[in-house]
């Protein structure tokens, strides 16, 4: 059975290091760790880049990887090296400018999502673009000069974003709060995460395991920089973070 690992970015996405113990290292030199503040892959975010650090050896982490059974995170050397051994107690530190620009790009997604009545069939962060796809068949529905104008709006508002969670069958008894067809929330667990934005969810409410900044206006100048056309009905809508 695989360990869980503890997510501690989970409860707070502001934490840039950890103490940790080595639970195990796979047979591909991956680090397993039995609390991490590294975010892994998953729901369209990269995963956290950074450094384990014991004694005098660093050594860097090129990805945060779900392992068996999506309950261990792996953090995974950019090369095979002279790795640790098991029951080793290490810092565990972020990458923190790299994660604190996913973390403004993924709030900002919730407002244009919040912005498009319209269901998600994709997406994807970056540091400095990301996309979501929308199902819309309507070309003229959106357009990109208002789209960035109604977003700068809700980030100059400087809404509040907290998160809460609730049951598995709350979530079956409001389906719309799903707005993703191609990625479900992950139930089974008993309960799941729902990130809002505004008072009780006022600007955007729905199930998310990400990392996002407390509030609206952390996020910074942004802009909607191209509406490209993926298919019949799939516009896909790209941000970047505005120089």
């Amino acid at each position: 059975m695989p360990f869980e690992t503890e997510p501690l970015f989970r409860e707070d996405a502001y934490l840039r290091d950890c103490e940790a113990t080595i639970v195990s290292v796979n047979d591909r030199g991956g680090i397993i760790l039995d609390r991490t503040v590294f975010y892994a892959t998953s729901g369209g975010q990269p995963g956290d880049t950074g450094m384990v650090l014991l004694g005098g050896m660093s050594i860097p982490i090129a990805a945060a990887v779900y392992g068996e059974g999506k309950a261990e995170i792996v953090h995974v050397p950019p090369m095979p090296a002279s790795l640790p051994a098991a029951g080793m107690a290490v810092r565990a530190e972020l990458d923190w400018d790299r994660r604190h620009r996913h973390m403004r790009m993924h709030t900002a997604l919730h407002l244009l999502c919040a912005l498009i009545p319209f269901p998600v069939t994709g997406g994807s962060i970056g540091a400095e673009e990301s996309r979501l796809d929308f199902d819309i068949s309507d070309a003229g529905a959106v357009d990109k000069d208002e789209l960035t104008e109604r977003l700068s709006g809700l980030v100059a508002a400087d809404h509040p974003v907290t998160s809460r969670w609730i049951s598995d069958a709350e979530l079956a008894d409001n389906p719309g709060l799903v707005r993703t067809m191609s990625v479900k929330p992950p139930s089974g667990t008993g309960r799941i995460r729902l990130v809002a934005i505004g008072e009780d969810g006022s600007v955007d409410l729905q199930p998310c395991g990400g990392t996002h900044v407390r509030s609206t206006g952390e996020i910074g100048a942004v802009a909607v920089v191209k509406i490209e056309k993926k298919g019949r009905q799939n516009r896909r809508i790209r941000l970047a973070f505005a120089r």
